[in-house]
C-alpha cells in the first residue's frame, strides 16, 4: 500500500475531528459522576473507550501526516 502525504485540508479535518472526540470522551466522563442510572452509566463508559479508540486512531493518521 503506498502512503502519501496528506493535503491541508484533510491534516485540518483530522484536527478538527481529533478536537471533537476529545470533547466527546471529556463530556461522557463528567457525565459518569453526575449520573444514578447504572445503564445510563454502562452507555456513557461505552461511549468513553469508543472515543478514546477513535482519538488513538485519528492521534496516529496526524502523527504520519507531520513525519511525512
Amino acid at each position: 500500500m503506498t502512503e502519501h502525504q496528506l493535503s491541508l485540508h484533510e491534516s485540518m479535518e483530522i484536527h478538527e475531528m481529533l478536537n471533537f472526540k476529545t470533547v466527546c470522551a471529556t463530556k461522557s466522563k463528567l457525565m459518569q459522576g453526575l449520573v444514578f442510572d447504572q445503564e445510563l452509566k454502562s452507555l456513557l463508559q461505552k461511549d468513553v473507550e469508543q472515543s478514546i479508540s477513535a482519538i488513538n486512531v485519528l492521534q496516529s493518521l496526524e502523527n504520519k501526516s507531520i513525519q511525512q
